[in-house]
Order: structure tokens, then C-alpha cells, then sequence
């Protein structure tokens, strides 16, 4: 069925060949020549014709045509007239078995022969596949049309027609006249006959699985014959295979192979050539404005003129088809596998090699020429390394890792000067060492320790291996990596002064080691402050800031001196992380902000460095400070951090966009959890909390066993410290107390005792109360606000304000309270000030003035809301209820939700003015900008800044209410639209994407 489903489309051959045949019948005889590409169905027409003539009483001479047969004379003539004959008895002899003098000779016998049957009965002689006729034969049959027209004889003949890369030779009518030969091209199946042909096999096919089919057959009766026979033979019990595979591999018979194998042995070896060089680019080398001609023609070693011509050929013919960017390419996977299974690995390689040296000549983009070199042997020259390193770079920058990865390792294996491999090697290892999150890339970054070459590349991969293992808890071992430098440094002093700083702040994991490390630092930068340089300075007031023994203000004076002094680019990264830490601890978040930037700016997040992970964490802690817990959670590059605490270190700016929760190691996901805790798992745990997800954030709690880690780093701390809030708001105040104060003994003991890090003294003073120990909570939160004024920012000083008045309570604790809440307003710090404006309205109740305690509620509920602190809402909410409040602090969704400020600024920015120009126009700080924004597409259910025209109603009335409000505050002086008195400093988070 599936024959007469393609014989339905040669209905018009038929029929020509018909008409041809009665005109014989009558004594007119002519030539018909049925011409068309391997494939088409030229044999299966040519014995139908043959039938049709015998159903009709017509005699028919057969004869097929073979390559090897070509050395034969007359062998296509004596297959005719004298079939099943052996060539060797009757080549030079008469049919009678007399000699022949000539080839005329035998020729004319010949022809007499044929007359002979022809004047017995209409004739009609079939000749398959004449252009692999003998010469001979060829001219009989050229001498024999020209003479048939007064025969009852008709001859048809089929002859391939195919543009292939060798041009063909001339072909059987060439030299005749047109009256003598009617030509017929046959065209591929339509894909409605190609479909047909499929739904005879398989009736119940869907259509999908039809038109794959389809496309794999290239619209070829002899492809799709194949392919059908093969799926047939995969059929069990009358079901389909589920799909039509990619690769030969899983066809059994393998009669689609072999067909494949014989279309492209029938169109000859260049032509072959170009077919597989096709398959083997799988359209790589096609941009960049280039065509594929070159390229094939190179790969191949034909000649690149007809290579188009055979590109267009073939997609007429179905077997190639476009892809959307036009580039050419196999109709079907299969149908490429194919093509390119005939190909021996050797050869492959080689033609990839080949086609990554033109793409490199002609100036293609540096993937293209490595995805070739991907699949090549090694090349020897500079060129391929620095295509392949070019192609690996922008591989990370589009945060691709496994290519880079794929790409580095190949690059390795082309031989390059030591200096260059011991790049490669650092950072292969970096990656391969984040990517597995385990010990993958150490042995990688050891080997770049050992390579000759220049001082600092030395030491660049000493300090890549040292975070290596340190990140792996072998501290010990990442400073022993260090210090075994110093005998290659003795005449650089600079980068042993590097290397001290690093083993510094790596020891951050061995509370014994962090000791050793800070009493070199110490003395060292006493007797020479410059033998330490300004990044090790910056380490001393880091740990004198953590230690209680220096204020903020000397904290910030001296390290801005550091910043001022000039530094090596290797020691900078240190020096700005450093100072980004100490300025975040001094509640300067914008400046800490600035520095965060200018340090990720200069570090290559692919390769490992200790400050790397340092500035992520200071990131992450500018934004809790700020309150920004969306930010925590989804930011992306927030995500990424959570994982390098745990052996990642690359890939920062690339994380998963559903953020800490979308981790692979999250309950639930495919990858095991980190062996600890991070410090981005603790801001997690707390904006879990405050955003009022408790389940999740216990969740993560429990993702880790801290009685199996031996880890003494500062991050496990501060993990505790985030598991005891979380307690806390949970109603387990004594689980929560044992968190902080086992915080509090951990950092006490490694000579951290200012609460700039972690504020335990105060949280288990709460606890303390909440378990009915005032005494214990007094002495805790005496001991927190004497620390905090010797450091003396609005944060810590505060929060100790804040719980020393809720543990002393009466009138003196009121006090405090209220100098809490000035404290705060003046550092514009809204994740502090909040739960001070809720014990300032507490205190105030219980001291009886309920009509003043509902003013600091509800500000702190509105500014709750605005952060999206759920659980502080809800707190400032009970406040007031006890307090007597007859209603809410404010709506919480909505547009009536929307204070009077977080209007007016939607409302311009619905009317497509930026964060800066409202800024400006309303004279608040772009922070404070952002913060309503945050708040507004909150309230009104919304993620972007193109959804607020919608969500808002009257948006005109609002601009313009907006805009008169702003000229008068550029006469009157406005305050801050809020009410209250605009702060010093930004507050409040940088929202979603629309701000």
C-alpha cells in the first residue's frame, strides 16, 4: 500500500508513458525518459510501466544497469537481448555465435535483433539506471531512439538527475533532438504522500509522530520505505515506538541506515563528503553573516562553487530544511545521525579540526571556533587555546558554567607556556571545585602552585587553593598552602604581605588558627605597620571593631585613610571588603554599598578568592539591615552566596531566581545538603521570620545538623544566632535562649564581644524575661548597651536601649524607651526602629497613657507594612489592641492601603518618571523612594513598575495632585511626605524590578 501510495503521485508519468505506448502500438515509437534524484522512486515507476505495457499485451525487454558492468561492452544491450547470458561467451560475437569483425558490426546485429522482436509483437524496452550503461551500450541505445519512430517500439529508460558536487556527465538524451524523447522529472513526494505513505503503515499514528516520520524520510519513497520497515520490525503487539528516535542506534533492522549508506554512495564521494561535513557542523559556522559553501567545501576538500547549488538541491528535495535563522541543516536528527554514521572517528575529527581553522580565518565569533575544537584532536597552536579561553570567558559571563567548564578542560589539553596553563589550571579548579561542591578542583589548583612562572601567579593560586580548603574545613592545611609561598617571596615583600592578609582572614574557620594569625598581624604591624600594608591595618580594625576596643568613628577614620593610601591590585580586594565590613557594622550602608560594588566589580567571580565570598556577605548584610527580606530570599545572587558557604564560591551573580528556597539542596531538592550553615542561611532563617513563613524557616533550620560540624567559623555563630530568633517567634523561649547563649560563648572565645555582629546579648535578655528572670535579663542588657556605646551607632545602641527599658521598665524604662526610639529615627535604621516604636507603645500602655502609645504603634505597623515585616505588624497590632484601639493601623492591601506619600510617588511613577527624577522633584533620598515604591506593589498585589497605571485608579488626578504638591514643597520646604521627620540617611529596600 504504501508503493501505490507513492505511485498515486506519479499518476501523470503513468500516463505519459501510456499515451507513449499506444503511439508505439501504432508504429511510432519514441524515447521516454523518466529522470529523477536517488530516491524518488525511478525503479518502482519503471516496473510499473513495465506491467501496465504487459497487461496490455505489450512484449517488454528488461534491463538494469550496474556500475560494474561499465567495463563490459554491450552489457546493457546483451542484458536485454540476451538475458541471463554470460558476458564473457558473447562480448565480440554475433547472437548466432559467429565472429565479429568490429563494434559497428555488432552493433547493427544487434539492432537486427531487436527489430526481430519488435516485428512480432509491440515492444516495449525497459532500462533502469542507464547512466551506469556501458559506453557501448549507450551509443546503441542513443542510435536505436533515433531510429524507433517507425517502430512499434517504445523504450524507456530511467536515469539519475541529482546536482551533485561532481558534475555529472552528459546525459542519455543529450546529443538527441527533443521530437525524439519525451523527458519526465520525477519531483519528491509532497508531504501529504509522504503522509499517506506513513498512514498505510501505521493508521493510528498521531500526527506528530506522522510528520516526523515525514521529515525523516527527507520526502524520499526509498528513506521513508526504509524508516517504516524499521519501525514496523519495533512494534510490539500492535503499539506504536513512542517516538521516532534520534539515532540509528535504536533502529533495528538498520534497513534505514543502509538506505541512507546507499543514497550517499550513489552520489559519490564529494558529494558525500559535503553531505557528512553537513551533519558533523550541525549548523555551527553558519553566522556571523558567513555561509556554510567555504566551510563544507574546506571540510570536505571538494571545490566550494557547487556546494550552494547542492545546499539548494537538497532542500527542494526535503532531505535539508532551514532552521529560523536560515542556516541549513538535516530535515530530522535521525536523518543527520545517519548521514554522519558513515564517517570514521578520524576522519570526523579531522574535518573539525579543519573547519575550526577557516571559521578562525574568516574571523568567526570565538564559540563557533570552539565548538569545533570541542570535537577536534589537539591542534599545537596558540590560536586554538585562545579561542578556547575566549569562548569559556564568555561562557561565565552568561553564567553557562558546564560549558566553560567542558571548554577549559579542552583547552588544557593543547600545550601552552607555563604561565598561561597556570591561569587555565586556577581557574578550572575554582569552578570545578564550586560546581561539585566537594574536593573536584583542589588537585587542579595544587598543580598551579607547583608550575614555574611569575611570583604573583603563584600566589594567585596558593590563595585559590587556601579558600579551597578552608571552605572545606581544612584551615590548618589552607594556611600551611600559604606560608609554604614565603620562601619563593623573598624578593617580594608585597605579595608575602598579601599572603599574611589572606591567612588572616582564612583562618576565620579555627578559632586557634584565627589566634595565631591575628598575633602575627598585631605584632607584626606594631614594630612596621607597612611590613602588614593597608589591607592588614584594615583586618586590625576589623577585629579591634569586633573585639569592643575601638569606636565607629576611629573605625572609619582609619580605614578611610586605608582607602586613601595606595595598594597593589592583588591586596585592594582585601582592603575594600574589609572596609565594606566595618562601614556596614557603622550604619554607613551607603558607603558599605559603594565599596561592595567597587570590590565585585574587580573580582572575577569564577576564580576563588576569599573576598569574594567576604563582599557577598557584607552584601547581604547591608540589605538585612536595610529590611529588604524579599531581596534575601529571591535575589538571585543571594541565592548563589548560600550555596558558596559551603564550598561555593563562583557563580555569584548567577544564582537560581527563586532565590535561598530554590536552592538544589532546599528540603526536598536533588543535591545533598552543605556540610554548614552560611551566613546568607542566617539572613535567611530571619527574613523567613519576619516576612511570617515560620514553617519554611524552620525548615532551613533543620536542613542542618550543627552537632556534626566541627566547623569554628564566625557564619556557624551567626546560623545560631538566626535559629534562636526564630525560636524566640516560634514560643520557645528557652530553646531560643540556649541558641544565644551558646552564640555568645563561641564568640566571646574567639575575642568577638561587640554585638556589631551579633546582637545575643539582647535577644537572650528577652528571652530571660519571657522565662520570668528579670535580674538575669538586666545584667545581659546592661552589659549589651555598655558594649554599644563603646562603639556608639544607632543600631546597637538602640536595640540595648530598647531591651534594657523593656527589662527595667517604670518611668526609667520609658526613658529608655523613648531614647531608643531617637536614637534610632537618627540612623534611620527601620528594622531597629520598628520593634522600638512597639516597646516604646508598650511602655506607654503600662504606664497608662494609651492615647500616646497608639501614635509609635501605628507608625510602627505602617512601617512594618511597608517592609513586609509580618510578624512585627502583627506585633504592633496586639500592641494596640491592648492597648484599647478600636481599629487596624491601616489597611493592609488595596489602594485605600496606600498612605498619602506611597501614593503621590506611585502615581508619578505610573506617569513615567524615575526613582531619581521623583527623588528630586519631591526632595526625598532615592532609598526612601524605593522603600515606597517596595511597599506599594505589595499592597496592591502587583510585581513591576508597568502594573501600576493599571492598579491605580485616577492616575491623572494623582499626577497632578503629585506634581502641585511638589512645586509647593519646592517653595515651602517640604519635609518628608510621610508625616514624620525625614531621616539622615536611606532606608527601607530597593523593591522589586520595577524600582
Amino acid at each position: 500500500m504504501c508503493e501505490l501510495a507513492a505511485l498515486r503521485e506519479r499518476r501523470a508519468a503513468l500516463d505519459l508513458v501510456a499515451a507513449e505506448a499506444d503511439r508505439a502500438r501504432a508504429g511510432s515509437g519514441k524515447l521516454v525518459l523518466l529522470r529523477g534524484a536517488t530516491g524518488t522512486g525511478r525503479t518502482a515507476l519503471l516496473e510499473a510501466v513495465a506491467e501496465q505495457a504487459a497487461a496490455r499485451g505489450t512484449r517488454v525487454l528488461r534491463a538494469r544497469c550496474s556500475p560494474e558492468d561499465t567495463g563490459v561492452s554491450f552489457a546493457a544491450a546483451l542484458r536485454l537481448l540476451l538475458p541471463g547470458a554470460e558476458f564473457a561467451g558473447h562480448a565480440g560475437r554475433f547472437p548466432d555465435g559467429s565472429d565479429v569483425l568490429d563494434d559497428r558490426t555488432y552493433a547493427a546485429q544487434l539492432w537486427q535483433t531487436l527489430c526481430s522482436f519488435a516485428a512480432d509483437s509491440p515492444l516495449l524496452v525497459a532500462v533502469d539506471d542507464v547512466h551506469f550503461a556501458d559506453e557501448l551500450s549507450r551509443r546503441w541505445l542513443v542510435e536505436a531512439a533515433r531510429r524507433i519512430d517507425r517502430l512499434p517500439l517504445l523504450l524507456v529508460a530511467t536515469e539519475r538527475s541529482q546536482y551533485d558536487i561532481d558534475p555529472p556527465s552528459a546525459g542519455l538524451a543529450h546529443t538527441l533532438s527533443p521530437t525524439l524523447v519525451r523527458t519526465h522529472t520525477l519531483a519528491p513526494l509532497s508531504p501529504d504522500g509522504a503522509a499517506q505513505m506513513v498512514r498505510a503503515d501505521f493508521g493510528d499514528a498521531s500526527p506528530d509522530w506522522v510528520e516526523d516520520c515525514v521529515r525523516a524520510g527527507g520526502q524520499s519513497p526509498l528513506l521513508l520505505r526504509a524508516l517504516l520497515d524499521d519501525l514496523r520490525a519495533e512494534e510490539r503487539d500492535g503499539t506504536l515506538p513512542a517516538s521516532v528516535p534520534d539515532t540509528c542506534a535504536a533502529l533495528y533492522p538498520g534497513a534505514y541506515q543502509a538506505a541512507v549508506s546507499w543514497w550517499l554512495d550513489s552520489a559519490g564521494p564529494a558529494t558525500a563528503g559535503v553531505a557528512r561535513a553537513l551533519a558533523a557542523l550541525d549548523g555551527d559556522g553558519m553566522e556571523d553573516g558567513h555561509g556554510p559553501a567555504e566551510l563544507l567545501a574546506r571540510m570536505a576538500g571538494v571545490d566550494s562553487a557547487r556546494v550552494p547549488g547542492w545546499l539548494t538541491a537538497m532542500t527542494r528535495l526535503g532531505l535539508l530544511r532551514p532552521d529560523p535563522q536560515g542556516r541549513p541543516g538535516y530535515a530530522h536528527p535521525l536523518l543527520r545521525d545517519a548521514v554522519l554514521s558513515g564517517w570514521s572517528s578520524v576522519r570526523r575529527q579531522a574535518a573539525h579540526r579543519t573547519a575550526a581553522e577557516t571559521m578562525q580565518r574568516r574571523g568567526d565569533r570565538a564559540e563557533a571556533v570552539a565548538r569545533q575544537l570541542l570535537r577536534a584532536p589537539v591542534v599545537g597552536l596558540a590560536w586554538a587555546v585562545g579561542a578556547l579561553l575566549d569562548a569559556a570567558a564568555r561562557a561565565l559571563r552568561d553564567a553557562r558554567t558546564d560549558d566553560a567548564l567542558v571548554l577549559l578542560r579542552r583547552a588544557l589539553d593543547e600545550p601552552m607556556p607555563a604561565a598561561r596553563r597556570a591561569t587555565v589550571l586556577i581557574e578550572l579548579g575554582s569552578l570545578e571545585f564550586a560546581a561539585a561542591r566537594s574536593s573536584a578542583g583542589i588537585p587542579r589548583l595544587a598543580e598551579a602552585t607547583r608550575l614555574p612562572g611569575a611570583a604573583q601567579d603563584r600566589v594567585r593560586a596558593a590563595v585559590a587553593l587556601g579558600t579551597a580548603l578552608a571552605r572545606q574545613g581544612e584551615t590548618r592545611a589552607a594556611v600551611d598552602v600559604l606560608r609554604g609561598q614565603d620562601e619563593h617571596l623573598t624578593d617580594h615583600p608585597d605579595l608575602a604581605r598579601l599572603l599574611g592578609t589572606a591567612s588572616a582572614l582564612l583562618s576565620d574557620h579555627d578559632r586557634g588558627i584565627r589566634e595565631e594569625a591575628y598575633r602575627w598581624l598585631s605584632e607584626t604591624a606594631e614594630l612596621s605597620p607597612e611590613a602588614v600594608g593597608p589591607a592588614g591595618q584594615a583586618l586590625l580594625v576589623r577585629y579591634d571593631a569586633t573585639a569592643g576596643r575601638i569606636s565607629a568613628d576611629a573605625a572609619m577614620r582609619h580605614t578611610r585613610t586605608l582607602l586613601a593610601e595606595p595598594v597593589d591590585p592583588l591586596a585592594e580586594p582585601f582592603l575594600l571588603g574589609t572596609a565594606a565590613a566595618v562601614a556596614q557594622w557603622a550604619d554607613e550602608l551607603d558607603e558599605a554599598e559603594r565599596l561592595v560594588r567597587r570590590g565585585l566589580a574587580g573580582q572575577r567571580p569564577s576564580l576563588l578568592h576569599p573576598m569574594h565570598l567576604a563582599l557577598l556577605n557584607v552584601r547581604a548584610d547591608i540589605t538585612g539591615a536595610r529590611g529588604g527580606y524579599g531581596e534575601l530570599l529571591a535575589d538571585p545572587r543571594a541565592g548563589a552566596g548560600a550555596g558558596a558557604g559551603a564550598g561555593a564560591g563562583t557563580g555569584a551573580e548567577a544564582g537560581g531566581a527563586e532565590g535561598i528556597t530554590g536552592l538544589p539542596w532546599w528540603p526536598g531538592g536533588s543535591r545533598s545538603r552543605p556540610s554548614g550553615p552560611a551566613n546568607v542561611h542566617a539572613h535567611a532563617v530571619i527574613a523567613l521570620v519576619e516576612t511570617g513563613r515560620a514553617q519554611e524557616a524552620a525548615r532551613l533550620a533543620d536542613a542542618f545538623d550543627l552537632g556534626l560540624t566541627r566547623d569554628d567559623s564566625w557564619e556557624l555563630n551567626r546560623f545560631l544566632y538566626a535559629r534562636g530568633v526564630l525560636r524566640a517567634a516560634c514560643g520557645d523561649p528557652a530553646g531560643a535562649l540556649d541558641d544565644f547563649l551558646e552564640c555568645g560563648r563561641r564568640q566571646t572565645a574567639r575575642d568577638v564581644v561587640s554585638p556589631v555582629v551579633t546582637p545575643w546579648r539582647s535577644a537572650a535578655a528577652e528571652c530571660r524575661l519571657a522565662l520570668g528572670e528579670p535580674q538575669d535579663a538586666l545584667d545581659l542588657a546592661g552589659e549589651e548597651l555598655r558594649l554599644a556605646l563603646v562603639w556608639n551607632t544607632p543600631r546597637p545602641v538602640g536595640r540595648a536601649l530598647r531591651v534594657l527599658g523593656t527589662a527595667t521598665g517604670g518611668r526609667r524604662g520609658l526613658e529608655l524607651a523613648d531614647r531608643a526610639v531617637r536614637t534610632l529615627r537618627d540612623g534611620a535604621v527601620a528594622t531597629e526602629l520598628i520593634p522600638a516604636l512597639i516597646a516604646q507603645g508598650r511602655q506607654l500602655v503600662a504606664a497608662g497613657e494609651r492615647s500616646r502609645a497608639r501614635d509609635p504603634l501605628r507608625e510602627a505597623a505602617e512601617r512594618a507594612e511597608r517592609l513586609g515585616a509580618v510578624r512585627l505588624r502583627a506585633l504592633a497590632e496586639e500592641a494596640l489592641r491592648e492597648g484599647g484601639s478600636r481599629r487596624a493601623a491601616t489597611a493592609r492591601t488595596g489602594r485605600e492601603a496606600l498612605t498619602g506619600s506611597e501614593r503621590r510617588i506611585a502615581a508619578l511613577a505610573a506617569d513615567g518618571r524615575t526613582n531619581a527624577e521623583i527623588a528630586e522633584l519631591l526632595h526625598l533620598a532615592r532609598r526612601t523612594v524605593e522603600t515606597h515604591l517596595t511597599s506599594t506593589y505589595r499592597k496592591l498585589g502587583i510585581r513591576r513598575r508597568a502594573e501600576l497605571a493599571t492598579a491605580l485608579a485616577d492616575r491623572s488626578a494623582e499626577a497632578a495632585e503629585a506634581a502641585e504638591a511638589a512645586e509647593a514643597a519646592g517653595t515651602t520646604g517640604a519635609a518628608d511626605p510621610t508625616g514624620a521627620a525625614r531621616p539622615a540617611g536611606a532606608t527601607g529596600t530597593a523593591g522589586d524590578q520595577g524600582t
